[in-house]
């Protein structure tokens, strides 16, 4: 499998401001979020980056990138209707090779020196085949996140052939229609936010779309249909942006897998043992 494509989608309302925030690196250096999205997409294999932005938002995308500016290619999307229509836009970049597909709202740590991105790619290279990165994640959260549910494949305890996806379930939902031998009760496989996509999957948004907009998860499901399509359980974490203190959470994460760890442990143990604010009724 040729894979030096990759598709950032980064169009949506309440995201298109997230990748353009300032945090520091494992390396220790200031950059913006997309910059560090681009250094996982670039590591998996990418020499081009085609994202997919809301109109105006090309130069202060450009100019976020850092040294990566000279491999993007922009579309836009006009209005932000899902993640089915917003990869059909880039159809004609990805010009029917497989490509891989990052949201711009998540940051990754892995564990290990293999990065999320790259454990992705390399698998889908060697498999030939689709493959999404997957976090088994606690029911109470199904509502953030698209997931899958399939079969382990034989001798792997990380790797899952997808025979069913939904997208942001109900437990009951995915109780029902989710449940992977194996894994602990409570827990569902959800979407990791990295993606090896084969020119089929386009393919199926192209035929979906008509007078609604193309639903990715209904394009998955007939993806698995159609063709091989496998889940891997990522050694690493997935840091949602979007969500209430994403970005501190992820900063905090870079930083403590990072040159500056010990340096943050110190700092986080002096902010909990200052001595806390007096209470409104003591102040004067």
């Amino acid at each position: 499998m040729l894979l030096t494509k990759a598709v950032i989608t980064a169009a949506g309302r309440a995201q298109r401001g997230l990748p353009l925030q300032t945090l520091v690196d494992r390396d220790g250096a200031e950059k913006k979020a997309l910059e560090v999205v681009l250094d996982e997409a670039v590591d998996a294999g990418a020499e081009e980056v085609c994202l997919v932005v809301a109109p105006g938002d090309e130069a202060a995308y450009r100019a976020a990138a850092g040294p990566h500016a000279g491999r993007l290619h922009f579309v836009t999307q006009e209005q932000p209707t899902g993640y089915g229509p917003a990869l059909l836009l880039a159809r004609g970049f990805t010009a029917g090779q497989p490509f891989l597909h990052l949201v711009g709202d998540h940051l990754y740590v892995a564990r290990g020196p293999v990065r999320s991105a790259k454990q992705v790619a390399d698998l889908a290279r060697a498999e030939g085949c689709a493959v999404s990165a997957v976090q088994p994640t606690r029911e109470g959260v199904l509502r953030f996140y698209g997931a899958v549910g399939g079969r382990r494949v034989p001798q792997r305890a990380d790797l899952y052939e997808v025979q069913e996806v939904l997208e942001k379930p109900t437990p009951s939902e995915a109780e029902q229609v989710l449940h992977v031998p194996g894994l602990r009760a409570g827990f569902y496989l959800c979407f990791f936010g990295v993606h090896v996509f084969t020119p089929a999957l386009l393919d199926v948004l192209a035929e979906g779309a008509g007078a609604n907009p193309p639903d990715l998860a209904w394009a998955l499901r007939e993806l698995a249909r159609r063709e091989r399509y496998l889940a891997l359980e990522v050694a690493g974490q997935r840091y949602d942006t979007g969500r209430k203190y994403g970005l501190l959470t992820a900063q905090l994460a870079l930083a403590l897998d990072g040159v500056d760890r010990d340096r943050i442990l110190t700092q986080i143990v002096d902010l909990l043992a200052a001595d806390p604010l007096p209470s409104a009724a003591g102040r004067c």
